[in-house]
Formats: C-alpha cells, sequence, structure tokens
C-alpha cells in the first residue's frame, strides 16, 4: 500500500484494506514513496512473485491529498486531487512479459523543496505546529519542476538504452501526472508523441501515487494497452524519489 495521506499512522491503511475486502490469510504494509510510492510498491511486490514466496500481491496506490492542501495556498491548492487504483500481480513463465526492468532513486537533500513539516515525531501536532500551518504540504514550485524535468526524464531516457528500446518502441509513457510541462519533457528526451503518453491529469489532478494506476486502469478498459506493448513508468516526487519502470503487457 503506497500512501503518504494514511487515515492515521496506525493500523496501516493495508490493514484497512485487508479488513474491508475481507483478505484473508495475508499480509501486507504501508509504504511511503509520495509521487513514487506506487513504482517503489510495485516493484517491491514483484520481488515476493520473482523469489517464489507469493503467488498474488495485490499493489495500491492512494493519496487524499485534499486532507493535506492548504486551501488558502494557491501555489498548491489547485494542483492536487484525490484517487486510488491497484493492480494485482501474479507468476508468469515466459520472461519476456510483466514486469522487466526498473531504475529507482532517491535523494534526500530534495526534501526542504517538497515536504509536510508537522504531524511526525519531530514535529507533533501542537496549537503551534497548526497555528503555523505546517500540516499542509509546503513546496518550492521552482525547485521541484527543476529537479523533476531532470530527475523524469533522465531515468525514462536510461531505461530505453538499457533495454534497447527506440521511441518506436514505446507504446506509452505512464507518466505520474504532476505538471504537463513535466510531462512533455520527458516525452521529449524519448523522443515520441504526446499520442504516446497517457494523460489524465485534467480530470484528477495530481493525485501522487494513484496517478500511474489509475492511467493503466483507465487506458487498458478502453482498449488502449494490447498484450506485448511496451510501457515505460515514470515518476518523480517529495524524497526525493524518482525512477522508471519498464512493463511489457500481458492480456
Amino acid at each position: 500500500m503506497a500512501t503518504v495521506s494514511a487515515d492515521m499512522n496506525y493500523p496501516s491503511t493495508a490493514c484497512i484494506i485487508q479488513d474491508a475486502i475481507g483478505a484473508k490469510n495475508c499480509w501486507g504494509f504501508d509504504l511511503s514513496g509520495a509521487c513514487s510510492g506506487f513504482l517503489f510498491a510495485l516493484t517491491t511486490g514483484v520481488q515476493f512473485i520473482e523469489n517464489g514466496t507469493h503467488k498474488k500481491v495485490l499493489v495500491v496506490g492512494a493519496d487524499k491529498m485534499s486532507a493535506l492542501i492548504d486551501p488558502l495556498d494557491r501555489n498548491t491548492c489547485v494542483l492536487f486531487g484525490d484517487g486510488a487504483g491497484v493492480v494485482l500481480l501474479e507468476p508468469t513463465e515466459d520472461r519476456n512479459i510483466g514486469y522487466l526492468d526498473s531504475i529507482l532513486h532517491i535523494a534526500g537533500k530534495g526534501g526542504k523543496y517538497l515536504k509536510q513539516p508537522a504531524g511526525g515525531s519531530l514535529h507533533p501536532s501542537s496549537h503551534e505546529t497548526v497555528e503555523k500551518r505546517m500540516h499542509y504540504v509546503h513546496q518550492d514550485g521552482r525547485a521541484v519542476f527543476k529537479d523533476a524535468v531532470k530527475g523524469m526524464s533522465d531515468v525514462s531516457a536510461e531505461i530505453m538504452v538499457r533495454n534497447n528500446l527506440k521511441s518506436d518502441d514505446v507504446a506509452y509513457l505512464v507518466p505520474h501526472q504532476a505538471n504537463l510541462r513535466i510531462v512533455a519533457a520527458t516525452a521529449e528526451r524519448m523522443g515520441i508523441t504526446m499520442e504516446k503518453v497517457m494523460i489524465n491529469i485534467h480530470k484528477y489532478g495530481n493525485t501522487t501515487a494513484a496517478t500511474i494506476p489509475i492511467c493503466i486502469s483507465e487506458y487498458w478498459r478502453e482498449g488502449k494497452v494490447k498484450k506485448g506493448d511496451n510501457l515505460i513508468l515514470a515518476s518523480f516526487g517529495a524524497g526525493y524519489t524518482w525512477g522508471s519502470i519498464l512493463l511489457r503487457w500481458a492480456l
């Protein structure tokens, strides 16, 4: 379960989901990777399949960003939305389909540019933290934009080179839906047109860990994703966290 907006610190959202769906004989946990949380969670889930210990893994990306956004801060309140997406991982004997490769990174030096200052053990909830609006998202938009363009573009191009993919080999870029200019810069670096980019930011805004699985679900349901399609997932978020995953669609 990838999220930065859990109902509470504990019980985990994974426990809440397990109880809600009535799942038996299972276990799970929350993972914090901000906007890259789904990529981190997907890669983690794949490890349980690859090592043979699990046959089915649900990977969830969900965030209720409206609870964390300052309505008085026009630099952030118009950007974010609420959403959830989930994928089911299962084993395959065909090594040429499914999850093929990933490149993931973190850089703590970027934390000062995008953060939620209070609510943890460093700044526990108090009258002071509430009055100072420290429980909301704080973002230096210019710094984050600059770093996000480079991070998402570099890692997406790198995963193409590492897997000998040309632009014609890519069916879709599935980017984190933070900013269309960041997405366009990433597509340009990959040498693909915007027709090959999954977009839904105009409908939901930035739903953080949910943007990528929502995009995949919607495009697949519309019949736009076909068996054998190469999908490159890419994201950049607070932490900093960023990365890219290569999937070859198996359905």
